[in-house]
Formats: structure tokens, sequence, C-alpha cells
């Protein structure tokens, strides 16, 4: 009988398997999500300047509410745009 260690894969058998996600928020202890940086919200919308969801970004409930309302400050005094072409 072969062991794991002598069997030759084809492709990786790893491909599949996906990392825990995890709120960034959380594991950092950040407690203040500033709307006025642009940078750091530029994480959470994608190419059109839509707003990532929770499934996709990891963040609890909490925060991603508080990211939302930041996006949404931002874009109202023009430091995001609503909407884009390759924003990012």
């Amino acid at each position: 009988m072969a062991s794991r260690d002598d069997i030759k894969f084809l492709s990786n058998p790893n491909i599949g398997s996906q990392r825990k996600k995890y709120c960034r928020f959380k594991k950092f202890g950040i407690r203040h999500i500033d709307y006025r940086d642009p940078d750091f919200l530029l994480q959470f919308i994608n190419e059109q300047g839509k707003i990532l969801p929770r499934r996709i970004t990891g963040n609890s409930l909490k925060y991603q509410k508080k990211v939302a309302v930041a996006v949404k400050r931002a874009r109202h005094l023009a430091i995001l745009p609503y909407v884009a072409d390759l924003l990012k």
C-alpha cells in the first residue's frame, strides 16, 4: 500500500480548498472606520464602485454596516465616485 507521499498527483490537491474568511476589523482591533480615507475604502468596493457584500469580504455584520455608511459618506463628499469604469 502506497502512502500519501508516494502518490504523484496530476494537479495540486489543495487547489479547491479555500482559506477561512475572517473579519479584519476584529482581527486587527480596528474600531473606527474613517470615511476620509479613500485608499482603505477602495478595498470594499469593486471596479464599478459597488460595495462588496459580506460573503465576499468576510466582514462581520457590525463592521459591514459601518463600512457601508463610510462609503456612502465618502461618495456624498465626492471622495469616492458613485459609479466608475475600471476604478481599480
